[in-house]
């Protein structure tokens, strides 16, 4: 399919730079499977759901992914910033580096400025292979749990560049872009719908008969870019680390074979659960990559249901909430939320899609 079809415009004014408080206070629009659209808030997300359906959220963490520091070892000392992308093994990340022409294979940067040294001193890397558009592959000096420290001590969270390009990120950002189910560190960027979450939901959920489970998949960087190719089928997807277990695997098989609904908190989650099931329905436990492309024409296996942020033009994000409830569905819904004042992207409202029969 033509790229341009998933266009739409966007006022910079819809672009939430704060979260709602209470969390589960934001505005949540209701997309029936017929595409009817109804005007509702988050905490009311007990009231759409039955006794037997099942709630799957990310449990994945987001590290302080956005490290400042110098070139060292050459006649000049460059600032450099590095937003690391995708961990390769105990030491190896993949990042993205500016100014990248700053650097080349060899060249070591230290990481850490003045008033924030991590407690084992400066962090060192060397810049082992540069990619494309200013992607380099960076050899830590430190490793494993000693490494992630490090990280964790001299890094600040990666927003999304539609937030941290128009506000300075703040200390209320390190809660603020986490959700309540955060356990397992590994991504650059949060499972957005799960911000929505607080525990008296929760609690409303589980006494409403609605099961909650979890799993990890760790959001790359890539979530963010809007797709450039002309055509749908041209477009590399990116390829992110997900594990379902094998307890959650058959507690959602149980419920499906009993009629309960799986919903799924987030596209993070829909994509594994659907990289992870089988044609006829069957869910499997899952370790390892997925790099799972969906656009309309797509047949869904394991979602009936979707609570998801509203997504970037042209994203790969608005092409799998268009394959789920209908491409004209979804821009009229969008019309809608722009024209109602809805809160677009990471800190913003919520949409929950009643999938479209096939």
């Amino acid at each position: 399919m033509r790229t341009d079809l998933f266009d739409f415009e966007l006022p910079a004014t819809s672009i939430a730079l704060r979260p709602a408080s209470p969390r589960d206070a934001a505005r949540m629009l209701v997309v029936q499977a017929d595409g009817a659209l109804s005007d509702r808030i988050v905490s009311e997300l007990p009231q759409w759901l039955k006794p037997g359906d099942q709630l799957v959220v990310n449990d994945t963490k987001v590290i302080s992914a956005q490290l400042k520091g110098r070139r060292i070892g050459r006649e000049t000392e460059p600032k450099i910033e590095a937003t690391l992308i995708k961990r390769l093994d105990g030491s190896r990340w993949q990042a993205l580096v500016k100014p990248a022409k700053r650097l080349a294979p060899g060249d070591i940067v230290r990481f850490g400025n003045e008033g924030k040294v991590c407690l084992l001193g400066h962090l060192d890397a060397e810049v082992e292979a540069k990619g494309e558009e200013g992607e380099v592959t960076l050899s830590f000096s430190f490793h494993g749990p000693t490494l992630d420290q490090a990280i964790a001590d001299l890094g600040t969270p990666p927003l999304p560049p539609y937030i941290a390009s128009k506000r300075t990120p703040d200390d209320r950002d390190a809660a603020d872009y986490q959700t309540m189910f955060a356990a397992n560190q590994g991504a650059v960027a949060a499972p957005t719908a799960g911000l929505h979450f607080t525990p008296g939901l929760e609690a409303a959920l589980r006494s409403r008969g609605v099961g909650l489970h979890r799993l990890t998949l760790h959001v790359g960087a890539g979530t963010f870019l809007p797709v450039k190719v002309e055509e749908t089928s041209e477009h590399r997807m990116h390829a992110e680390w997900g594990s379902i277990s094998a307890d959650t695997a058959a507690a959602l098989n149980a419920a499906r074979a009993n009629g309960g609904r799986i919903v799924a908190v987030g596209t993070t989650s829909l994509r594994l659960l659907e990289s992870a099931t089988t044609e006829d329905g069957t869910t499997q436990p899952f370790d390892g990559e997925t790099s799972i492309f969906i656009t309309p024409g797509y047949r869904f296996r394991a979602v009936d249901i979707l609570m998801t942020n509203f997504h970037l033009p042209r994203s790969t994000l608005f092409m799998l909430v268009s394959a789920f409830s209908g491409l004209d569905t979804m821009k009229r819904a969008y019309a809608h939320a722009i024209a109602r004042g809805y809160r677009f992207y990471s800190y913003g409202d919520a949409c929950l899609l009643f999938r479209r029969p096939h």
